[in-house]
């Protein structure tokens, strides 16, 4: 099975779901937030638009999954009200792979369109959520149709686990790792790069269709400072991991095969390569 099948975040609302345990992910659109705040602002007091229509791409589960929309909302809403302009209708799609828990999002949904009534009034919106499962490495919406996407901590996952991680006999190249680390030959570290330079490139071909002109992006990801893919800062928890579970292998609790064959599907890149990416694609600039 793929990772588009298999990979998601814990369902459901107890100790373990990502519900409970995704004050990172709120801290970092929280940190988010203001250039959020700008763009939206200047997009919505460019065009003005009647129906405003939003893609939040990989919006899990659990509170963090309306978080961004319910701001995005208020940021519009205050300034209509300076414009003395009517309230847009507002057409919300939350995305995520098929296997995320859009249950638990569509139950509290009747509980938030409450609070916005609430909150803004009988003039405000209306506002329509819907969601859309499936991969945003490809397409998922009808061409310009989108005037702001956002995506909070998700596009550093990949579609898959990079492809030449494993030499001509078949030998596992990573061996004992889950990811790129200081002891990771060069050919894995370029492994992964590929991989993440064809996904995001894809995510920004498949945006660049779905997004009106004039539209806009807010994206948020793990990267890293270093120009280093090796470096601590975004390896140290991965090469933890393998630790644990090598050390696991030590007490004959698994099989080390099963640990040489597991590679995460994940990169966190950094500005540099992103912004090689976003200027070979063509299709956006960089306002940040």
């Amino acid at each position: 099975m793929g990772v588009q099948t298999i990979l998601h975040m814990n369902e459901g609302n107890g100790d373990l779901s990502y519900a409970r345990n995704s004050i990172v992910q709120n801290k970092i659109i929280s940190q988010a937030s203001e250039v959020t705040k700008e763009v939206i602002l200047n997009l919505y007091s460019t065009t003005l638009p009647e129906r405003l229509n939003i893609a939040d791409l990989g919006c899990s589960s659990g509170p963090n999954a309306v978080r961004q929309i319910h701001e995005i909302m208020d940021f519009v809403d205050q300034k209509r009200r300076q414009l003395g302009r009517a309230s847009p209708e507002f057409h919300c799609f939350l995305n995520d792979l098929p296997g995320n828990d859009f249950n638990t999002v569509f139950k509290g949904l009747p509980v938030f369109y409450e609070k916005l009534k609430a909150e803004k009034g009988s003039d405000f919106g209306p506002c329509f959520i819907a969601g859309v499962p499936g991969s945003f490495y490809g397409r998922l919406f009808p061409r310009s149709s989108l005037h702001l996407v956002v995506s909070s901590t998700s596009l550093h996952w990949l579609s898959q686990v990079p492809v030449g991680l494993h030499s001509g006999t078949n030998a596992h190249l990573n061996k004992g790792k889950l990811y790129i680390s200081k002891t990771s030959p060069p050919h894995v570290l370029r492994s992964y790069l590929d991989q993440f330079q064809l996904d995001f490139s894809t995510f920004l071909m498949s945006r660049s269709q779905e997004i009106i002109i004039g539209g806009r992006m807010v994206l948020t990801l793990i990267g890293r400072k270093s120009a280093n893919p090796s470096s601590e800062e975004c390896c140290f928890q991965w090469d933890l991991l393998a630790n644990a579970l090598m050390d696991m292998v030590h007490e004959g609790l698994i099989e080390e095969e099963k640990v040489d064959s597991l590679n995460v599907p994940f990169y966190s890149p950094s500005p540099e390569e992103l912004m090689h990416i976003i200027e070979m694609e063509g299709s956006f600039a960089s306002i940040t």
